[in-house]
């Protein structure tokens, strides 16, 4: 099975994303390099293999909310690692000023 090449770097950019820190779709698609393909973060995401450990759960909506229906397994399951790593959710929105990570991107995706 071949691997998309822009998986590789979205993977990249999630896997940089510190514990206790978050990143938007569209914040880590602009940073892997494709603007405005925030559906595509998400694809890439499911299509991760488990054994690659891709911290997915670090990347929310632009609006500081977990994606998936809230209430649902997945939405809780999310919210409930993130909590557990120190992010702090106020009727169920992280506020991104506190969390979003602001990492240094150039260097992380110059060792891939």
């Amino acid at each position: 099975m071949s691997i998309n090449p822009r998986y590789k770097k979205i993977w990249a950019v999630v896997k940089s994303i510190p514990k206790g820190s978050v990143s938007t779709y569209g914040d880590v698609a602009r940073f892997s390099g494709y603007p405005g393909c925030a559906r595509m973060v998400g694809t890439a995401l499911r299509a991760a293999p488990d054994e690659l450990n891709v911290p997915w759960h670090r990347v929310i909506n632009s609006q500081g909310k977990v994606s998936f229906p809230s209430g649902g397994e997945k939405a809780t399951s999310q919210q409930d690692i993130l909590e557990h790593e120190g992010v702090v959710f106020l009727s169920g929105v992280v506020n991104l000023n506190a969390y979003a990570w602001q990492g240094n991107l150039d260097s992380e995706l110059w060792r891939m």
